[in-house]
């Protein structure tokens, strides 16, 4: 199960609706070794598109020493659709790297130009496993942090 704040639960959802029509992606860190998604991290989709999405590569790298650093880890990856469900690609698959990682995708299909529904899921995926789990909200009193 992931469990995540409203305050980050939000900040994807709203970063998703920024970026919309192109897909939105990111990380939110945490200290390695707790699962605690806390360090909200946007990052540009290199691909500007709005049926795939692509960390920069240099990005990722200077991500990946910045938490290395900080001793966290990436908890959750995630990225918007914008044209079909909130369920991995066979691409979203064939990227998914990080066997402990939540995969939280969000759909901004029917968002339309504001406000409208999204749909938020997360998923484990391991070896080409795709495994839908439960996600619970946490009220918290403070706001995300970004990098």
């Amino acid at each position: 199960m992931l469990t995540i704040s409203r305050d980050l639960h939000d900040a994807i959802i709203e970063h998703a609706r920024r970026d919309h029509p192109d897909e939105a992606c990111g990380v939110i860190a945490g200290p390695a070794g707790t699962g605690r998604p806390e360090r909200f991290i946007p990052m540009l989709n290199a691909a500007r598109s709005p049926t795939f999405y692509e960390f920069d590569s240099a990005d990722l790298l200077r991500l990946y020493r910045e938490m290395d650093d900080r001793d966290e880890e990436p908890v959750v990856i995630y990225h918007s659709h914008t044209a079909t469900d909130a369920y991995p690609s066979r691409t979203d698959v064939s990227y998914a790297s990080e066997p402990d990682a939540h995969y939280v995708l969000v759909s901004t299909k029917d968002c339309g130009n504001g406000d409208g529904p999204v749909q938020f899921r997360s998923y484990r995926i391991v070896d080409g496993d795709i495994a839908e789990e439960p996600v619970r909200i946490v009220e918290v009193s403070k706001k995300p942090s970004a990098a």
